[in-house]
């Protein structure tokens, strides 16, 4: 299959004009330059811009806005829930404290951009710990933090995540997040709904370590789900936004939330931090809490004991593993990876995750950062 259609940005600046025209209000709208991932369909797109436009009074102004784009035919993730993306940033930017991006509109209407979008605030002056290269390797939180100052940062996103943690999701008109299809709400959801996914990412491949890890999850799993909280799904200093004294701004990438036992949060967190040190072959950075700090520091900001953690890290190993089973896939489907590549089964994630089971490693694996 052909690598996908690439967005001819310049082509969607006057479609965009005439949807901020239409829903913001003003007159002659102009989208300056858009920037952001323009290649469709691996997650949802994202588009970042200046829209300047005429007030009443005859002033112009200039907002900064991001897009976010439906992903349409090839997905990294078995559903793709856009909608309650959307309507999970609107409930907790209008009714809770968890810090998000103001969010300013929702459209259905496929004809403009080939998707439904959504629009959001832009949030100036802040940074985010980068995925490429991993923060550990380079770039400000390697480059110019001081080790007290990580430590604040770390600190900061843990707290964070407690808040949403500590959301009243029945109150809050949360419930749609429950996907009965998969079962009972709690762990069995989640399990269900990573079979299903591991099956459909799979292709009929052996997964040497996914699949045992999977088997290990079921045999192991909790007797039942002492709560239920929101939880955010992608939980990382990744997908937070941070001022400059190293405190949350924003919490970002709400793809994967969803309703379950707060600790599988925890565990992702405790995963993709083993990720970012141990599956790229970095030493722990210099002030960066221990995971014995971090699941101590949660604990005192959430006021709850946190249990299972060893179980719930796996399960974020096997969670992270089919994604990176699905992203193979589909850099073999735009021709950027031959057939036969192992990626999909040997690479940093299997590689943590044999760790933590004492499974055999999935194969010669070198970090691409060296």
């Amino acid at each position: 299959m052909p690598i996908p259609e690439q967005r001819d940005l310049e082509a969607t600046r006057p479609i965009l004009a005439g949807w901020f025209a239409e829903h913001f209000g003003g007159t002659e709208v102009e989208v300056g330059t858009i920037q952001g991932p323009a290649l469709t369909g691996f997650s949802n797109e994202t588009l970042l811009m200046d829209v300047t436009s005429t007030a009443p009074d005859g002033t112009r102004r200039t907002e900064g806005v991001v897009v976010r784009v439906k992903p349409t035919a090839h997905t990294v993730f078995l559903e793709s829930d856009f909608e309650w993306q959307y309507q999970v940033l609107e409930i907790l930017g209008t009714r809770t404290d968890v810090p998000v991006p103001v969010v300013r509109g929702f459209e259905a209407d496929e004809s403009y951009l080939g998707a439904p979008f959504f629009v959001m605030d832009r949030i100036d002056g802040v940074r985010v710990p980068a995925d490429s290269p991993p923060y550990t390797v380079g770039g400000w939180v390697h480059d110019d933090l001081t080790p007290g100052e990580r430590r604040t940062l770390v600190e900061s996103g843990l707290a964070a995540m407690a808040k949403v943690h500590a959301l009243d999701w029945k109150a809050l008109g949360l419930a749609f997040l429950d996907k009965p299809q998969y079962g009972s709400l709690g762990f069995e959801q989640q399990l269900r709904y990573y079979e299903a996914a591991f099956a459909w990412a799979a292709h009929g491949e052996e997964q040497p370590t996914v699949g045992p890890a999977l088997d290990w999850i079921r045999a192991n799993r909790p007797a039942a789900d002492p709560e239920i909280t929101v939880c955010w799904g992608d939980a990382r200093i990744n997908n937070q936004l941070f001022d400059d004294d190293c405190h949350v701004a924003a919490v970002l990438d709400w793809e994967m939330v969803t309703l379950a036992d707060p600790m599988m949060d925890l565990g992702w967190w405790l995963f993709l931090d083993r990720h970012f040190h141990e599956g790229v072959s970095r030493d722990r950075l210099a002030g960066f809490p221990t995971r014995e700090e971090m699941v101590a520091h949660y604990e005192s900001v959430s006021g709850r004991k946190a249990r299972d953690l060893h179980f719930y890290e796996v399960f974020a190993g096997v969670r992270f593993g089919v994604v990176m089973m699905q992203i193979k896939n589909l850099l073999v489907e735009f021709e950027l990876m031959p057939p036969e590549s192992d990626m999909g089964r040997n690479n940093a994630v299997t590689h943590c995750l044999a760790a933590l089971l004492d499974l055999p490693k999935p194969g010669e694996f070198a970090p691409v950062w060296g």
